[in-house]
């Protein structure tokens, strides 16, 4: 069972790319210019996806290399954000 939920607020995304440079497996960059979390589910205008501890640190790096801060990381335990 997924331990944490990444949460991306995409209509805002300015397209820097940061997010895909650094965690390329999770990333990528669309046609339109703005990312996308690679199987990441839409919530409304914004994506979301679950993924497990060991897929933390490399999505804590691309939620941390973005401008705009429109990448959070929630603990789904306790509903705390991680980043």
């Amino acid at each position: 069972m997924a331990k944490f939920k990444i949460e991306y607020n995409r209509p805002e995304c300015i397209g820097c790319g940061a997010c895909a440079a650094v965690s390329p497996d999770y990333w990528e960059m669309m046609d339109d210019g703005k990312s996308s979390i690679k199987g990441g589910k839409k919530a409304g205008e914004k994506e979301e996806k679950e993924i497990e501890e060991k897929d933390l640190a490399t999505n804590k790096e691309a939620a941390e290399s973005c401008p705009v801060d429109i990448i959070s990381i929630i603990n789904k335990d306790n509903n705390e954000k991680v980043v």
